[in-house]
């Protein structure tokens, strides 16, 4: 039973997630400061976390770790031991070195046998520019009930900011790819910073995480052998989205798909500065375009205006040819890209108004013919952000305990 009571309790704390990512694209950065604190980063000097080696300088390796100290003064982050964390990771793109933010965690107390258990949490949706990572709130914008529920279940957690957002750079916003590395080099820059950490670990998101977390499993059997992933889960992924191309060239995008491809237009044009967007905004897009793209300040008070103004056609290629590149750019980010490392279990509703479920059943399909171990589950009647975690968090606690994996693929 009380297991079962903290499985209810995490459930509680990543739906609150979900609600913070829907918030964050409908209100902004300024509505979730008044619901889950201050954004800013603390003013006051930051201690080094003496246990921190920053001696390496490969994929994971730490560049800094120092405490939080506002996080640390909350009664969760009096619970935990706490950092963050600038570590180097990878592009997805082009393979060059980054360096990211993010934070990690561990239960106080003792060890358990062979140490921390790991769960690298992938969060959705909460911006595209650097002042959006959660490493820079000291309520981790909402994220931290997560951490508190898995550090009481016996976790150790590493939560990434993703590249671009914490610290300088530009965030790829729906590259799943660039977010899976960030999410197995923070579970690398966790083992840097706190002793008695497992090699042992989990993926698992929601939204732009549960993407994130489908990419780190594909990436993880390559790319860090020396760390043993036991599953992965992605809940409503955002695995392939270049099915929004074609709605917009028919004006069939949802109310909630139009912001989202707004912020897929923004990060493209910055990593591509030939990309025009006036090929692909128009009317309210173009008049509210810095509106919609902020996180924080004055303009996110007029977001929720600038998303209801959004027509049918606002977010339409002007050319074939400007529909085929973006198709074709979306296409690069799009899962499967190679066979699963471990199992993955993918949960999405029968009512995702953000991701189309035949986006998600199709990359599905492709991930099984790559000779995947897929349990997946579409829940009748659900949207995006009310999927029942309770099944994938079951389902992670069996990887770690070793029992029999369900395998959907024919």
């Amino acid at each position: 039973m009380k297991g079962r009571r903290i499985s209810v309790l995490i459930v509680s704390a990543l739906v609150i997630v979900v609600v913070a990512a829907a918030i964050s694209l409908t209100v902004g950065r300024s509505a979730l400061a008044s619901l889950f604190g201050s954004t800013d980063a603390t003013s006051r000097p930051a201690e080094s976390i003496a246990s921190a080696d920053l001696s390496g300088s490969g994929p994971g390796s730490l560049v800094s770790a120092v405490a939080m100290t506002d996080f640390d003064r909350t009664n969760i982050g009096r619970s935990l031991r706490s950092a963050r964390v600038v570590y180097r990771s990878t592009s997805g793109d082009d393979g060059s070195v980054t360096e990211v933010s993010g934070t990690v965690f561990t239960p106080l107390g003792p060890a358990p046998v062979g140490g921390w258990p790991v769960v690298s949490f992938g969060h959705g949706t909460l911006g595209w520019e650097e002042r959006c990572g959660p490493s820079l709130s000291p309520t981790l914008l909402g994220q931290e009930t997560v951490v508190d529920g898995f550090a009481k279940r016996g976790y150790a957690v590493a939560m990434a900011d993703y590249q671009g957002l914490g610290s300088p750079g530009i965030h790829p916003y729906s590259d799943a790819k660039t977010a899976g590395l960030n999410m197995i080099d923070a579970v690398r820059a966790l083992r840097h910073t706190f002793p008695d950490v497992s090699d042992r670990w989990v993926a698992l998101g929601g939204s732009q995480g549960g993407g994130a977390a489908w990419a780190a499993n594909e990436q993880a059997g390559s790319y860090a052998p020396e760390l043993k992933l036991l599953g992965a889960v992605g809940l409503s992924p955002a695995a392939d989205v270049s099915g929004l191309v074609d709605k917009a060239v028919s004006g069939t995008l949802t109310q909630d798909q139009g912001p989202v491809l707004q912020g897929i237009l923004f990060s493209l044009a910055r990593l591509h500065p030939d990309l025009n967007l006036d090929d692909y905004r128009h009317g309210a897009a173009t008049r509210y375009w810095d509106v919609l793209s902020s996180c924080g300040g004055p303009d996110v008070h007029d977001r929720t205006a600038a998303m209801k103004a959004l027509g049918p056609d606002d977010f339409k290629p002007s050319t074939p040819q400007a529909a085929d590149r973006l198709r074709d750019l979306l296409d690069r980010w799009a899962l499967p890209q190679r066979p699963l490392t471990a199992p993955l279990y993918v949960e999405f509703g029968s009512d995702d108004t953000f991701i189309d479920p035949p986006w998600t059943l199709a990359a599905i399909t492709r991930a099984c013919a790559l000779g995947g171990v897929v349990d997946w589950r579409e829940d009748p009647g659900v949207g995006h952000g009310d999927v029942d975690w309770a099944r994938g968090l079951a389902w992670l606690d069996d990887r770690f305990q070793g029992r029999p994996v369900s395998n959907e693929c024919p």
